[in-house]
């Protein structure tokens, strides 16, 4: 097996500097500095080509969709049925018709929570998640659970941030519902067994949902070969615009599942005596649906497929392992999610420092992180800090963004006098 081209150096199979030169974003000056953009993980950046897809919709298409025999109409509808087989292909799912718009990974949760889990749930069954969750993967649940009497049983992650599995298989059982279960820890890194965890809950007759938020922009995923119920993303961290997402379903329980939010397009016939929902996935796409940003997303996704995910997540890692050696060599930084199998985020916290503080030396020197709970706060409650700082990785990161976080840790260090 050849070696994957460290990160920052051209090379045949992965030139940075040319990559980097497709987002605009990147070639800027923060606070006199060079940007050394490590807040991926909350929304990536966009290329050049999605910023232009935006601007050409609304130049060139603007109109509805699915609703008008004329040309621009047909034209944009042509376009934004175009990102559902993108999508389709994107995820190796069996029928485009398994893919549905929502705003993102949030609402495609509540989707499946209120029309999918909701009707099958009753007093005294059980919906398992795990304790490394983001709060849009336990609210909804505790929201279902207050309401039908249900429990909410919770995985819990050793001291590494790993899935205690084996606690995971005793959970399961005759009353077990559904589980819905991070791809990849939003605030730790942790790339969970997904597909031990499907095979063991269908096991049981429990259907399970994918939250693939930090997953789809750094991993390959084949939801056929993962066998999962039903898998989320949100377009923002996938280099497309933001206030776009995708809902997979399988088609059985798609058809099954009645609309959760009602109105224009999700309809075939409308009497004040009766209603006939649309077709999947129309039935669920309530309204004027966000036609720019579903065209722009395809082209995001165009772009990172052409990349080819297998390079990206090889580049990645090696830009993890180099960022984990820097930042664990400078006394007094602790890093959290130290999982054998891990994506590329690096949460950590400096002994005697907020995270917040920390944040804003950081942004000082050009250098931008997340800082905060990162919607984890179980999170910080196991590891018993009330926030950490994240930078989160991307193919167009390089080594010298990296030397730059690390200067700047080293700053925080020297401002709050931690070298003497």
């Amino acid at each position: 097996m050849s070696t994957p081209p460290r990160t920052g150096e051209a090379g045949p199979a992965f030139d940075v500097e040319a990559i980097r030169a497709d987002f605009p974003a990147l070639h800027q000056e923060v606070k006199g500095r060079p940007l050394a953009y490590l807040d991926n993980g909350a929304t990536s950046q966009k290329p050049r080509a999605v910023i232009e897809a935006l601007r050409d919709y609304y130049e060139q298409d603007n109109s509805n969709v699915h609703r008008g025999v004329h040309t621009l109409s047909e034209r944009a509808t042509a376009a934004y049925e175009g990102t559902r087989e993108k999508v389709r292909s994107f995820l190796n799912a069996a029928d485009s018709r398994e893919i549905v718009f929502a705003r993102g990974t949030t609402e495609a949760i509540n989707l499946v929570a209120n029309s999918f889990v909701r009707p099958r749930l009753g007093e005294g069954d059980e919906i398992v998640i795990s304790h490394m969750e983001h709060h849009s993967n336990i609210v909804p649940w505790q929201l279902l659970c207050e309401q039908t009497g249900a429990k909410l049983r919770v995985v819990p992650i050793d001291d590494d941030g790993v899935l205690e599995i084996d606690e995971y298989l005793a959970m399961l059982g005759p009353r077990t519902r559904f589980v819905s279960m991070t791809h990849v820890a939003n605030s730790l890194g942790t790339v969970n067994p997904v597909r031990e965890i499907i095979e063991a809950a269908h096991a049981e007759g429990a259907p399970v949902m994918l939250d693939a938020a930090q997953s789809v922009p750094h991993i390959a995923t084949d939801v056929q070969a993962l066998g999962c119920d039903f898998l989320a993303f949100s377009a923002h961290k996938v280099l497309g615009p933001t206030g776009i997402g995708v809902l997979h379903g399988k088609m059985e329980h798609l058809e099954a599942m009645a609309p959760w939010q009602a109105g224009g397009d999700m309809i075939l016939a409308v009497t004040f005596e009766k209603t006939t929902w649309n077709a999947v996935p129309y039935r669920f796409e309530a309204g004027t649906p966000n036609i720019a940003d579903t065209i722009a997303m395809g082209v995001g996704l165009d772009y990172l497929r052409g990349l080819g995910l297998d390079r990206v997540a090889a580049f990645e890692h090696d830009l993890l392992a180099y960022a984990t050696e820097r930042l664990g060599a400078i006394p007094g930084v602790r890093i959290f999610g130290n999982a054998p199998d891990k994506s590329s985020i690096l949460s950590f916290a400096i002994e005697g420092v907020h995270a917040h503080d920390v944040g804003t030396i950081l942004d000082s020197e050009g250098v931008a992180v997340r800082t905060g709970h990162h919607c984890t706060m179980p999170v910080m409650a196991r590891f018993e800090v009330p926030a950490m700082a994240r930078a989160s990785l991307a193919f167009y990161n390089t080594r010298a963004d990296i030397d730059a976080l690390a200067g700047g840790v080293e700053k925080v260090r020297e401002v709050f006098r931690l070298n003497r």
